[in-house]
């Protein structure tokens, strides 16, 4: 591509950039097992995430037969106590990740993380696996912003790095990405190796759809 279109990419994280999936099942069958649920499998968990900590444990909930969510303060506050000291059970990036993440940093394109997984795990997780000078803003879920498919974190990220939706890529692996790019009006992505599939991404109104990391360069 003669040039590059785009002055910024933001990024889902778990399914996106990371393979998270042990660490959500680990913390969340700990959670479960206190209530005498679980354990899930984890393409069960691959469908409890995506919407915060706070969904994932209601569908964990339910799931175990907890419909009437009797038990979610409790099993809500448990699992973040047990998350947090485990969002790096078994995490890494998927193959491709580091080097695509180079490529754009080369190219001088700003990268974004956002994110439903608590913010705080979020950072952790990010410095962790990438260290602490690779992104140019990492958000992840706060009590302020409202969580994806709202538009409203996206929105704070173009407004940092100063740049118009149009001059952006938003890179995720489920509907609820597909549907927050959307509502930006951001250009959007859809990622195969992550926890969803294709029929799910393509429902969600994916512009664009890859089976691997740097096929993105492709559209940056």
């Amino acid at each position: 591509m003669a040039g590059k279109l785009k002055k910024a990419v933001i990024f889902d994280l778990d399914g996106t950039l990371s393979d998270s999936i042990q660490s959500i099942k680990y913390s969340g069958d700990r959670a479960m097992e206190a209530f005498g649920y679980g354990p899930f499998s984890v393409e069960q968990y691959k469908y409890f995430v995506g919407d915060g900590a706070a969904n994932l444990v209601r569908r964990a909930l339910a799931a175990g037969g907890d419909t009437q969510l009797e038990h979610f303060e409790e099993a809500y506050a448990l699992y973040r106590e047990i998350f947090r000291e485990n969002c790096m059970f078994r995490v890494r990036p998927y193959e491709g990740i580091p080097e695509l993440l180079a490529t754009l940093k080369a190219q001088e394109v700003k990268i974004a993380v956002l994110s439903n997984k608590p913010h705080a795990e979020t950072v952790n997780v990010i410095e962790t696996l990438f260290g602490r000078n690779c992104f140019d803003r990492i958000q992840g879920q706060k009590e302020n912003v409202a969580i994806k498919p709202s538009p409203e974190g996206a929105f704070q990220i173009l407004e940092q790095f100063g740049v118009q939706a149009s001059e952006v890529v938003y890179l995720g692996d489920t509907a609820t990405d597909m549907k927050t790019g959307r509502n930006a009006g951001i250009f959007t992505v859809g990622a195969l190796w992550g926890f969803r599939d294709r029929q799910e991404l393509e429902e969600g109104g994916a512009d664009a759809i890859i089976a691997h990391p740097l096929e993105l360069l492709r559209y940056t």
